[in-house]
């Protein structure tokens, strides 16, 4: 009977010992990791950039990632949200023109890392992270480099005009930042200066038409074309090369693309704020419903000026060194056009 008592004994102290030993969530896995994009991949700009940060978490922390293109489709978007939702917990995503699909899918997976880049997306329950750029300050520095190239006719084929231009891809709240914070920036060199714009209907990777604007705007006599369009901005740095003039490229360093025409691009460093923001989902620093701005003082966006064939004078790449300086230490104020 003592023999039987004992064994029974034991096996209650096996069962609560096991009941005892629930498993601990350890909340969201990032051994994966998706990049779910609104466009495609081949811009040479703003989602090659973001691709670049993936590509470096897969070789410094050996994650699995999946890259999603939506390819500007509408009918895309949700089940992108959907796959990438499914696949990971952690999801990197350039959410332009499904943010309502991406709040709703948030809510409805709460314990998912939702990092929305570029723009700022607030769900009912806080949780998405948005990373948000402070583009004036290296767009009015791209304004800058325009002003100060049109009023130099030192420079090959500058004519006396004093005229500029810019391609845009749509008239959308962070593309017309661009735009504004370029117009401030050539006026800051001199207010004479006339600037010419082409804003397409959402046109955003069709190189042709890039070209066919540009080409416009060197026909009006702009000695420079800022381009703010993606892959349909490759084709204004080809209408550079063609007419022998000077365009500025955007997103990623594009000096090399057309090597003599473009001047400067201005860059917003998407791969790099992938890799930050992982770092603390890592760390356990990570804090969701946050924004997090990224501008000058932390190297995130800039104008780049480092070419094979340098054409800029080094007054100019001075003056725009002293202005870089200005805005980052407050003493001089650029206008900002978004939240």
């Amino acid at each position: 009977m003592k023999r039987i008592l004992r064994t029974m004994l034991v096996v209650m102290l096996v069962v609560v010992s096991v009941g005892g030993c629930k498993p601990t969530t350890s909340g969201p896995q990032t051994n994966k990791v998706v990049y779910l994009i609104n466009g495609a991949l081949g811009d040479n700009a703003f989602y090659d950039s973001g691709q670049k940060g993936i590509d470096a978490l897969k070789s410094q922390y050996g994650v699995e990632t999946r890259t999603i293109e939506c390819n500007f489709d509408a009918g895309k978007y949700e089940p992108g949200l959907e796959a990438a939702t499914q696949y990971s917990d952690v999801i990197f995503v350039i959410s332009y023109a499904f943010e309502d699909n991406l709040k709703a899918m948030a809510d409805k997976y709460p314990d998912k890392i939702f990092v929305n880049i570029d723009t700022i997306v607030q769900n009912s329950k806080n949780t998405i992270t948005s990373v948000k750029y402070v583009e004036e300050e290296s767009a009015f520095l791209a304004g800058v480099c325009a002003g100060l190239t049109t009023t130099d006719t030192s420079i090959k084929n500058i004519n006396p005009d004093k005229i500029v231009g810019v391609v845009a891809a749509a008239d959308d709240p962070v593309v017309m930042a661009f735009v504004r914070a370029y117009e401030d920036g050539v006026h800051y060199v001199d207010k004479d200066i006339k600037v010419e714009r082409v804003v397409l209907a959402g046109i955003w990777d069709d190189p042709t038409k890039g070209k066919q604007a540009a080409l416009s705007l060197y026909d009006k006599k702009c000695d420079v074309v800022f381009q703010v369009a993606a892959a349909t901005g490759l084709g204004v740095l080809q209408a550079a090369k063609e007419r022998d003039l000077y365009a500025i490229g955007v997103d990623t360093n594009q000096n090399d693309i057309e090597p003599g025409h473009v001047i400067a691009s201005d860059i917003k460093d998407v791969g790099k704020t992938i890799e930050e923001v992982y770092k603390t989902i890592k760390d356990g620093t990570y804090q969701p419903g946050q924004v997090i701005r990224y501008g000058l003082k932390t190297g995130t966006v800039d104008l780049v000026t480092e070419a094979q064939v340098q054409v800029l004078p080094q007054t100019i790449l001075d003056r725009i060194s002293e202005v870089r300086k200005e805005i980052i230490d407050g003493t001089l104020e650029v206008p900002k056009y978004q939240q």
